[in-house]
């Protein structure tokens, strides 16, 4: 990695977590927070765990299991959740910058208050999702709006509202 993106990434991983931290973010003190950064958890089984204000920043989670796990607060950056199982996941007030959810399962997963700024959604199944308050580029919003079906089962958030897809 030149210095130039190294400078880009951590000046931009800094101010997200200034953010992130000023919208509501989980205190550090928590005893069970265990930080994945920069690590492989691919094919890891994380179901029904709880994670809440856990760091997969930058970590490879490929074909993980993460089915009704507590995710909120968590911070996300850079990480891979390609083909990830996310279904019935609370993704509340994530810090998901840059995060690649190509081909996940995002089933019921809600993903209120999150932050998913130049993430991609590619061919992930988001039926029942509710991305209310979430910021996403206004491209993938759209993306997402030509396949977005259901109503969470938790909110009872219709996902083409959350999405604020236009009918």
């Amino acid at each position: 990695m030149d210095l130039r993106r190294a400078f880009s990434f951590f000046f931009g991983l800094i101010i997200g977590l200034g953010m992130w931290v000023a919208i509501g973010g989980p205190v550090w003190a928590q005893e069970n927070m265990v930080d994945y950064t920069l690590t492989d958890q691919s094919g890891m089984d994380f179901s029904g765990k709880n994670l809440s204000g856990t760091s997969f920043a930058a970590a490879e989670v490929r074909d993980a299991n993460f089915k009704g796990a507590d995710l909120s607060g968590a911070i996300l950056t850079k990480a891979s959740f390609l083909r990830a199982n996310l279904a019935e996941a609370d993704l509340t007030g994530v810090f998901a910058d840059r995060v690649v959810f190509d081909g996940a399962d995002l089933t019921n997963a809600r993903l209120t208050d999150a932050i998913a700024t130049s993430s991609t959604f590619t061919d992930a199944n988001i039926t029942g999702a509710d991305f209310s308050n979430a910021i996403l580029d206004r491209y993938q919003v759209s993306l997402l709006c030509q396949r977005a079906k259901g109503v969470n089962p938790v909110t009872e958030v219709p996902t083409r509202a959350s999405l604020g897809c236009r009918d």
